[in-house]
């Protein structure tokens, strides 16, 4: 399979399967010299982990990482950096009565018809499962960018309808539905536990913004930095779509409102591009959002077929997610993370100086 490293200076290849021995990273191209925060490993994996809350899937997972290589007393020594998370919680029977069907709302069909098998054991690699080794190399992205000042957040904006009016980022990881909205979290976890209730699932949107990226970083053409990001997030298999600053609201827009103003020291009035502008960054906030779809996996009657064509009706038993949005965040803030740091050596190369 080669569609499984990601990034140009700052490369990731990611390995493993949902019910397999262990899922892996290795890392590519990270300076040495960067400080390995081992707690704070630990706590972006509990961010994504699932059996988190009642709002995600009961399969119990400590995502533990194993740093293999590629660090001395918690330095990076710019060698390949390598992290394993091993499975404990496989519960592949779960599976054994879809091995000729295919879900619907998965990727089983694709698979099949590429490469003629897949594995049926929580879907493999196309399972939400594999998003836990793009954390770990997130969580390193990140400890690499805090030496440039970055800071990247992402949450719960609108899930089942409820969409949050305030903002508060301490509120984000008080509540299992991650939204800087108190009240709406209240009323988002009621939605989807009547939901799942009902043995449906449902999806929401993600806002995510990043601070401190510096103007310049980007590229013009086929490698805008809008684009990496957009690339980024619908590797996601629930990702549906995408917007940036004012997004889809600008087809509405006269070129006088949708303009960002400048002011003196290179500052902009407004944002409505969303701190990117021909694939560079302006230097103000990036902002975008990303639509999340309803979790595929539900414990109703569906129409598919089977390996033959033949019309079949399946119901999907097991432990999954009735939202993603809650456990997706840690990742959104993750592959922003893998493309930042990836921009910023990116950047370094493109401003050494010729003498």
């Amino acid at each position: 399979m080669s569609g499984s490293i990601f990034g140009n200076i700052f490369k990731v290849s990611t390995f493993g399967e949902s019910h397999g021995e262990a899922l892996g990273v290795v890392i590519d191209g990270l300076p040495a010299g960067v400080k390995i925060d081992r707690e704070f490993l630990a706590f972006e994996m509990s961010r994504r982990r699932p059996g988190q809350s009642q709002l995600t899937t009961s399969r119990n997972e400590n995502d533990a990482v194993e740093i293999l290589s590629g660090v001395l007393d918690d330095i990076s020594t710019g060698t390949p950096l390598a992290m394993i998370i091993r499975n404990t919680s496989q519960r592949s029977k779960d599976y054994s009565n879809l091995e000729n069907v295919f879900r619907p709302g998965h990727a089983d069909f694709g698979f099949f018809s590429k490469y003629g098998i897949r594995d049926v054991r929580g879907g493999g690699r196309a399972s939400g499962r594999e998003t836990c080794a793009r954390v770990a190399a997130g969580a390193v992205a990140k400890m690499m960018l805090k030496n440039y000042g970055i800071d990247i957040c992402a949450y719960a904006q609108e899930i089942a309808g409820i969409k949050a009016q305030s903002f508060d980022r301490r509120e984000i990881e008080k509540n299992p539905a991650r939204c800087p909205d108190p009240l709406a979290a209240e009323a988002m976890a009621g939605a989807i536990a009547a939901i799942h209730a009902g043995n449906d699932s449902v999806g929401g949107i993600v806002k995510c913004f990043a601070d401190g990226v510096p103007a310049g970083w980007g590229e013009p053409v086929f490698d805008k930095l809008d684009a990496r990001l957009a690339y980024a997030m619908l590797t996601l298999g629930s990702v549906k779509g995408i917007e940036f600053g004012d997004g889809f609201a600008v087809s509405a827009m006269k070129g006088s409102e949708n303009n960002d103003p400048m002011l003196a020291g290179g500052k902009f009035a407004t944002n409505h591009a969303g701190g990117i502008l021909g694939g560079i960054a302006t230097g103000e906030r990036i902002e975008f959002a990303i639509a999340v779809k309803p979790t595929p996996s539900i414990a109703q009657k569906q129409n598919t077929v089977d390996k033959n064509g033949q019309p079949q009706e399946i119901v999907i038993t097991g432990r999954h997610d009735p939202c993603i949005v809650p456990r997706i965040i840690p990742v959104v803030e993750a592959m922003t993370a893998l493309v930042l740091a990836d921009f910023a050596l990116l950047s370094r190369c493109a401003q050494i100086k010729i003498k």
